[in-house]
């Protein structure tokens, strides 16, 4: 009886063990299935060979088979925890990372501290702390920064805390299913007016066909939708040349959609920004941005300020602050791109910073960063440059960050809605792309979105027409930019507190000229101005709405020679044609007054071209005071505001050239 007793004690001892404690990967705790033992061991060591080398879904793989023979091993629970934490499933951690520390409480404090994660994750900050502090207590043999990693997290999770208590008023949408799927999209980039979108995904059916093995998922295509009666196409992979039989990511987008920062593996391991450029219908091959964007290191994300004039991009060259940091370049007079400069340690930390984004008011940087102040991992900040720097970049907010990265942050330029990528529990696969609706008007920016249609006015026709804006107010050229030779369609945001001058040029065609002046407190609008340009004939004419002159004066302002060299221009490139320039005036004041004065205007006009060397015999000078009104007195009269009336008055005071010989 004694032996049985002991016998059974015996049996009891191992059942306990194998069901409530730590049971090991040894011959002694498997006798009745050597095989299977031998097989676990094995992919343990394989997928501890994956594990080390961060290949953490082939880890995944072969830790989830030995599971299966064992599923009461604490470190094996442990890594499969943290293999689950280094991919899109997280929320998948937290159950083995607690079954890991119920079997053992002594495991390394580096689990512990990846068990704390796990709840950091899901947003249970006081358990997350206290496993933190847990983690600490213990050490660890292989996490020599764990001390200092636990109390950066207890520092993140106390100031997720207080973000959670005070949430910013947004509504925050998962995009349906037109774009997100069950697989993976990511770094949406969107034009200005929120018609067009573009976007990461790894989805079956990409170019190439491709299985990228180290995460166990397919390669990066981008894919586009554009919106229709205000819901998003069905998502289209937009195929060749933009994207490859390798990885192709979107990174940035002009505003008129024009543009297209990709991100390519160069194949040595080291990815570059490479830009395409859609013509009419069709994207041209992607190329590569030249040094100083494009370096020996890894450049991830890159976007335009408004006028195209600068990059702003991210790299993690080594003479940055951190580890990834935002720098810009910005284009010189010979059309090069200048050096590239790092924004400082008001926006760079010694830590990533990523996902750069310059709204259209070409002062806003929203970007992802791991080094302010987050609720965990990344989240997404912004700063505005106003006095020649930046200020302190603030974070956006609960609910649109979290405590898991929340990253590529881009904005309309309304300031109404904003997307981005987040891995939320309630989406339709792994990372999701957002919509978020501002409700309160944090975001409304100064500025204008004027956009529309250029074209032939005879025709109707679509026409890919230069259009180039000056800042009357400095004398200078802003930017260039180009209509869609498809579809005849313009966008440009012009900035508040500036009075414009914007000239429409194609070949063949007079030019088309015309003014707004946008006070500092102006509120954003949109401003939709069609264009109809008028092929060179004999007769034709065009009004310059940006020539001024000083007040009851026939002297010409500094502003009026961009408009003219317009002109010069014209005549250059037409050497037999003849214009006369005329000068109109308002019908207040004696006709005498108006003659003299319109004529004395004409002649200011042409006498700046007869300067910068164009014969007299291609010029008339032409005054007609009021004799051809374009809005007459008895309208006037109707309009119902004196603002109104000033406003006809203004359009009856105007410069003109008319084409005499062609």
């Amino acid at each position: 009886m004694r032996l049985f007793y002991i016998i059974l004690f015996s049996l009891f001892f191992y059942l306990n063990c194998f069901s409530q404690g730590n049971v090991a990967f040894e011959k002694s705790n498997f006798k009745s299935n050597p095989t299977g033992l031998k097989a676990a061991i094995i992919s343990i060591k394989e997928g501890d060979f994956k594990y080390n080398t961060h290949l953490y879904n082939e880890a995944l793989e072969k830790y989830l088979s030995a599971n299966q023979f064992n599923p009461s091993n604490a470190e094996l629970n442990a890594k499969i925890g943290d293999c689950y934490l280094h991919t899109s499933e997280k929320s998948k951690a937290i159950d083995y990372f607690k079954k890991a520390y119920e079997l053992d409480k002594n495991i390394d404090g580096y689990y512990i501290y990846s068990y704390a994660k796990s709840y950091h994750i899901n947003e249970e900050f006081d358990e997350a702390i206290k496993l933190y502090r847990t983690a600490k207590s213990k050490g660890s043999n292989f996490d020599r920064d764990l001390s200092a990693n636990c109390d950066h997290k207890i520092k993140e999770c106390t100031f997720a805390k207080k973000l959670v208590t005070t949430p910013v008023n947004v509504k925050i949408e998962n995009l349906n299913t037109a774009i997100n799927t069950e697989n993976e999209e990511y770094v949406p980039v969107i034009t200005a007016d929120e018609s067009e979108i573009y976007f990461t995904s790894r989805r079956k059916g990409n170019t190439g066909g491709n299985m990228d093995m180290a995460l166990g998922d397919y390669y990066e295509d981008i894919y586009y939708s554009k919106k229709e009666n205000g819901e998003w196409s069905e998502a289209e992979n937009i195929g060749s040349p933009v994207n490859s039989e390798f990885h192709d990511a979107t990174v940035g987008l002009s505003l008129d959609g024009q543009k297209l920062f990709i991100y390519r593996d160069n194949k040595k391991g080291i990815g570059n920004i490479l830009m395409a450029e859609k013509k009419g219908k069709k994207w041209k091959d992607p190329e590569e941005l030249p040094e100083p964007i494009n370096s020996k290191n890894q450049e991830t994300s890159a976007c335009f300020s408004p006028d195209g004039n600068t990059i702003y991009f991210v790299s993690n060259r080594p003479d940055g602050i951190g580890g990834k940091d935002i720098y810009k370049s910005t284009k010189n007079k010979d059309g090069k791109w200048g050096e590239a400069e790092n924004l400082g340690r008001t926006i760079n930390t010694i830590d990533d910073e990523d996902a750069v984004f310059l709204h259209a008011d070409g002062k806003t940087l929203y970007f992802s960063s791991k080094g302010h102040k987050t609720m965990g991992g990344y989240d997404i900040f912004k700063s505005t440059y106003e006095k020649g720097k930046w200020s302190t970049p603030e974070n956006i907010g609960y609910p649109i960050n979290t405590a898991d990265d929340d990253v590529c942050f881009v904005l309309t330029a309304s300031g109404e809605y904003g997307y981005y990528t987040s891995a939320k529990l309630d989406g339709k696969g792994k990372r999701d792309i957002y919509r978020v609706s501002f409700i309160d008007e944090l975001n409304k920016p100064k500025l204008t979105l004027l956009k529309g249609v250029i074209t032939d006015k005879k025709t109707g026709e679509p026409l890919v027409a230069s259009i180039e804006i000056y800042d009357n107010n400095e004398d200078k050229q802003v930017g260039t930019f180009e209509s869609n030779s498809a579809s005849g369609k313009y966008m440009i945001s012009l900035p508040a507190g500036r009075d414009y001058g914007i000239s429409v040029k194609a070949q063949g065609y007079l030019f088309y000229s015309d003014n707004f002046n946008i006070p500092d407190t102006a509120a954003f609008q949109v401003i939709e101005k069609n264009v109809a340009l008028e092929k060179l004939e004999k007769g034709k004419k065009v009004v310059l709405k940006n020539i001024f002159y000083d007040y009851n004066k026939a002297s010409l302002r500094p502003s009026s020679f961009n408009e003219l060299n317009k002109v010069i221009e014209l005549l250059d490139h037409n050497p037999n044609m003849k214009i006369e320039i005329s000068a109109h005036t308002d019908s207040r004041g004696s006709d005498a007054y108006n003659d003299k004065l319109s004529q004395a205007r004409a002649q200011s006009c042409v006498d700046y071209l007869v300067q910068k060397n164009i014969p007299t015999s291609r010029l008339i000078a032409k005054g007609y005071g009021e004799k051809q009104l374009m809005i007459t007195d008895d309208l006037i009269e109707k309009l119902a505001t004196e603002a109104e009336k000033e406003e006809a008055h203004q359009q009856n005071r105007r410069t003109e050239f008319k084409i005499i010989e062609y």
